[in-house]
């Protein structure tokens, strides 16, 4: 099991960026896929990016996709979301996983497929 702490969510103005870290403890960090989910009140959870353990490959949600960018460096242990552009729309709290399975070759979307959470941090953007 891996455990994930996130940090760095806050309220911006829309058009605003921000930088979601996430550290995560455990010795099978640089072999998962590691994604980032969000929930917005009165809303189910729902996938917003992904990168995975093999190097350069990302996939994320349509509705991020050249807003978003998702890094990792595994030598901290970390994981980054950098968010630009934002809008009212990405209010919510964000969420760090980590894929249930070691050394993955499909590209998970589903909560369920990941099996470690951090506690979340919320993002509020102001329209």
């Amino acid at each position: 099991q891996v455990q994930l702490i996130e940090s760095g969510g806050g309220l911006v103005q829309a058009g605003g960026s921000l930088r979601l870290s996430c550290a995560a403890s455990g010795r099978t960090f640089s072999s998962v896929i590691m994604g980032w989910f969000r929930q917005a009140p009165g809303k189910e959870r729902e996938f917003v990016t992904a990168i995975s353990w093999r190097p350069g490959i990302t996939y994320s949600a349509e509705s991020v996709k050249g807003r978003f960018t998702i890094s990792r460096d595994n030598a901290e242990n970390t994981v980054y979301l950098q968010m630009n552009s934002l809008k009212a729309e990405d209010t919510a709290v964000y969420f760090c996983a980590a894929d249930r399975i070691p050394y993955r070759y499909t590209e998970p979307t589903m909560a369920g497929e990941f099996g470690s959470w951090g506690q979340g941090t919320q993002v509020t953007v102001s329209s």
